[in-house]
């Protein structure tokens, strides 16, 4: 049975040890939990091995939870045990994940270092405090097929016919259900044509006929503004991403230039990625 399986099922499983634990003093990682064929069983391994569990095991119960690492490493060291000779292929793999967790430890602390107020908060500044204030379009528009009509609709507007309803009745477009209103956009989301003729209007202004690939269209720029930068809480988990890779790749460049590194000359046809029976030799 598997650990999650293990886990989930629990409940119906105590796991009964032969000496109360915590009984007399406070436990430390170093607190014997249970001894199996003679190897301790410490508060650490469980600490180790619940830490690396995913995050939806933390909702199981604790007494539960305890108890089920506990018996999965009961069973684990029981089952090691049939093996009296570690096989090669073990022993690669017992070298990889080694490897990989203390380059992950390692990546960590890499993490931490970079992920300090001061670089949060230039990062902040550079990307959305020191650039040049851009600014927002509210706009609605009229899509029609042909000019004659986009022209006709022009004419009714000088008639005094309302903007919003005109789009509900005659536009095309997918915003006719909210009067044409296309909300507040920035520069670089509209299509050339019609950003061309949108940046070039004062508020309450309304377009002459404008082809662009989708049709023929009718703009009312509604209103203009600065386009304010985001609060940093918005973009904090971009930034401590982006500081995070960059701290990353630096330093694994620093590594790779400065540590010695000597590959073997002999070209391996790639192939081989896949011959898993040499394993077994």
């Amino acid at each position: 049975m598997g650990f999650s399986r293990r886990i989930i099922t629990i409940a119906t499983a105590a796991l009964v040890l032969s000496t109360p634990v915590f009984a007399q003093e406070t436990p430390t990682k170093e607190t014997v939990i249970v001894v199996v064929n003679g190897t301790d069983i410490t508060l650490g391994h469980v600490l180790s091995l619940a830490s690396r569990l995913p995050d939806k095991f933390l909702g199981v119960p604790d007494k539960d939870l305890f108890a089920g690492i506990v018996d999965q490493l009961i069973q684990q060291e029981l089952l090691s045990g049939l093996i009296t000779e570690e096989p090669e292929e073990l022993k690669l793999a017992i070298e990889n994940e080694y490897r990989a967790l203390v380059a992950d430890e390692a990546i960590q602390g890499i993490y931490a270092t970079a992920l300090s107020e001061e670089a949060i908060q230039e990062r902040y500044k550079t990307l959305y405090q020191d650039v040049e204030t851009t600014q927002e379009y509210s706009v609605r528009h009229i899509l029609v097929e042909t000019e004659a009509e986009a022209k006709e609709i022009g004419t009714l507007l000088a008639d005094g016919g309302d903007f919003a309803q005109l789009a509900k009745d005659k536009s095309t477009g997918p915003t006719s259900v909210r009067g044409g209103d296309l909300g507040w956009v920035g520069l670089g989301l509209l299509v050339p044509e019609f950003e061309a003729a949108m940046v070039q209007m004062k508020p309450d202004e309304v377009s002459g006929p404008v082809k662009t690939q989708f049709g023929w269209h009718v703009i009312k720029l509604v209103n203009v503004r600065d386009k304010a930068a985001p609060e940093l809480a918005v973009v904090l988990s971009e930034i401590e991403e982006a500081l995070k890779a960059a701290a990353l790749d630096q330093k694994i460049a620093q590594l790779e230039s400065s540590e010695n590194i000597v590959r073997n000359a002999q070209e391996i046809d790639p192939s081989y990625v896949k011959k898993f029976e040499l394993l077994k030799d």
